[in-house]
């Protein structure tokens, strides 16, 4: 494994991912993860967990937000980030989702400066704005609908990218 570049998340890497998740303040469950996504790692030359990243089909049933394929988590060790991994990950991400589909969607909550900065760097563009998307409802503002637009020469510069 060459490390610092995305790879598959096995098993063995969901102890690392929930402990990551909770030293961040939040509750990711890896084991909860579907079995048709993309789940991707990074880690240090060690093995240690830098952050993942995952993206999957996601029907929400709301008429604001459509099924498709959705960037659905990326976490980063404290200790790494603002150093682009985020973006090794969303690269990856959006390379898997080009294989599937014509364009990646995103909701990112609007307080959520960075990662709303992330995907503006990456040309996703935001299409409304709701209390809630399907069952993800958002607390202190309101949720962000993104949709990027995965033409063939996006998907090949998405492609290059990894």
């Amino acid at each position: 494994m060459r490390a610092f570049e995305p790879v598959p998340m096995k098993a063995s890497d969901h102890e690392a991912i929930r402990l990551l998740s909770r030293s961040l303040g939040r509750s990711s469950e890896p084991s909860r993860f579907g079995d048709l996504e993309c789940q991707l790692v990074l880690k240090d030359e060690s093995g240690r967990l830098i952050g993942w990243g995952r993206a999957a089909w996601w029907d929400p049933n709301d008429d604001s937000a459509p099924a498709g394929y959705y960037l659905s988590g990326v976490e980063i060790a404290r200790e790494f980030q603002q150093r682009g991994y985020a973006s090794r990950l969303t690269a990856a991400r959006l390379a898997w989702i080009a294989q599937r589909a014509q364009q990646a969607w995103c909701v990112v909550n609007e307080r959520n400066s960075e990662s709303l900065r992330l995907q503006a760097s990456f040309g996703f563009k935001e299409i409304t704005r709701a209390d809630h998307f399907g069952s993800v409802g958002f607390t202190g503002g309101s949720g962000v609908l993104l949709r990027k637009d995965l033409t063939e020469a996006a998907r090949n510069l998405t492609a290059d990218l990894i």
